[in-house]
């Protein structure tokens, strides 16, 4: 039972958040040198439980929608399979997805409070989307869109509330960071083309059509390097964040299989975990390039 909650709440997704979170941490620990532990272990907390919950919701509507029912399920697509092979209740499911984001509302609360509005005009966005995430959002084509949002109020919320202000180091690095999860999104939603389209889903990738979205893909790292590059040049972003490209080699693999193996969902699903591994380590090496300078 434990291990299906587990399998359920994609917990290997959450470093995602976890890598959001660590930026904003990391951004103010270049800025302040210090870091409010208490505050940062409640963020932690918050993030996690406000993603799990978009993710649990997430499997419910997908389920109830009869579209996990008619994708093939791979380790980064068709969702977690634990409603259609019935080792959980969908009511189930849909109750703890909103006591999580009970929980993750509840630790939005205490900010709003200690930091003031800025915390509650994030907090109203991470609810309104997570909730309406898996039926409004992606039925008018906004899933990527939200993504990237969302991974930006991370970090932008977790250095607030480290500083209670706002600077461009957490906007341009939050960016960065929900473009990267955007991208994982989208290479993810590949193999789920025709029982999204049928279940009404309206992804970029159906929009586009698979080839041009192949293509489209590079996009999102152009943008990515070309928000870091600008930040150090504008001295905004540290010149240590240039340890970023070195994540370019992996990318011309990623999207180089990508363009060959768009329409074949076997061989498709190596290359989507090429471009988790990607998103991450990119994050990663963002992150550590705020740790070893100080500004």
């Amino acid at each position: 039972m434990l291990s299906s909650w587990f399998r359920v709440i994609r917990v290997k997704f959450l470093l995602a958040s976890v890598i959001a979170v660590c930026l904003g941490l990391a951004i103010n620990w270049w800025q302040n040198q210090t870091i409010d532990l208490v505050y940062a272990g409640l963020t932690f907390v918050g993030v996690i439980a406000l993603h799990a919950s978009v993710d649990l919701l997430n499997d419910y509507w997908d389920f109830k929608r009869d579209i996990d029912t008619k994708t093939k399920r791979t380790k980064f697509s068709g969702g977690t399979g634990v409603l259609p092979e019935g080792l959980l209740q969908p009511n189930e499911v849909y109750r703890v997805g909103l006591i999580f984001l009970i929980i993750g509302s509840s630790v939005g609360g205490y900010f709003i409070f200690e930091k003031g509005i800025t915390i509650a005009v994030i907090l109203a966005f991470a609810i309104i989307s997570i909730y309406f995430y898996s039926t409004k959002i992606v039925n008018s084509g906004l899933g990527e869109i939200f993504v990237a949002i969302k991974g930006s109020m991370i970090v932008l919320g977790t250095f607030f509330v480290q500083t209670s202000h706002i600077t461009m180091e957490p906007i341009l690095g939050g960016i960065v960071v929900g473009i990267l999860s955007s991208l994982v999104l989208f290479v993810n939603s590949f193999p789920d083309f025709d029982a999204d389209k049928a279940g009404g889903r309206k992804t970029l990738v159906i929009m586009l059509g698979k080839k041009k979205a192949s293509n489209a893909v590079w996009i999102f790292p152009i943008i990515v390097y070309g928000i870091i590059v600008s930040g150090i040049v504008l001295h905004v972003l540290p010149i240590l964040s240039l340890i970023t490209l070195f994540t370019i080699p992996l990318l011309i693999k990623s999207g180089l299989r990508l363009k060959q193996n768009f329409d074949d969902i076997d061989k498709i699903v190596p290359t989507m975990g090429l471009f988790v591994s990607y998103s991450r380590i990119t994050g990663l090496l963002l992150v550590l390039s705020f740790l070893f300078l100080s500004k």
